[in-house]
């Protein structure tokens, strides 16, 4: 079974940290391949600085284009809205029965886990690569790195946010270093974030 990580975000903008995490999972674990997952619009997230679903999945595929084993996925735009993982991964199974899907998770993300839709589903039928972010004070152990199918890599801890991104653009700052060169040409001149 070919082997396929998932990365789910908004990518709003994708920036040179998801690269690295990404490349350095591709380079670091038995995945074939990383799918970037852009997520639809997040009833709880603030309207007015998400880009449109297509912009944002634009930006990811010129982001990946030089990297032959990552791609952009619009895989939620069709499905119902709000985008659950597991209803996700249920229909990429579906889709794709010869591919065994992995869920890329930043260490964060373990304290709501037990939250999410099916999240014992989730856990017993899918490997999850969890990867470290840093903490404020915070003990990172978690009940669920015990789990077989959880693993906690230890990437690059990459301190650049979508959002300090956007705070910056809208200032009139420079944030070239922060994108692939193929997004910073996207927005450049654009209207976005402004």
């Amino acid at each position: 079974m070919k082997k396929i990580g998932l990365f789910f975000g908004s990518f709003n903008p994708i920036h040179i940290g998801h690269l690295i995490l990404a490349n350095y999972i591709l380079e670091n674990s038995d995945m074939e391949e990383l799918w970037f997952v852009v997520s639809p619009q997040n009833p709880f997230k603030d309207k007015k600085s998400l880009l449109s679903d297509h912009n944002r999945l634009d930006m990811v595929q010129v982001a990946v284009k030089n990297y032959p084993k990552m791609r952009a996925s619009n895989v939620e735009f069709s499905l119902p809205k709000p985008s659950y993982t597991i209803d996700t991964l249920t229909y990429l199974h579906e889709k794709h029965p010869d591919y065994s899907f992995a869920l890329m998770m930043g260490e964060d993300n373990l304290k709501s886990l037990s939250k999410w839709k099916n999240s014992e589903t989730l856990i017993k039928n899918h490997q999850i690569i969890v990867y470290p972010r840093t903490f404020e004070g915070e003990k990172k152990d978690h009940e669920y790195l015990q789990h077989e199918n959880i693993s906690l890599i230890s990437a690059p801890i990459v301190e650049i946010s979508a959002t300090e991104i956007r705070n910056m653009i809208k200032a009139g700052k420079n944030v070239r270093p922060m994108l692939p060169p193929e997004v910073f040409e996207y927005l450049d001149g654009s209207s976005a974030y402004r």
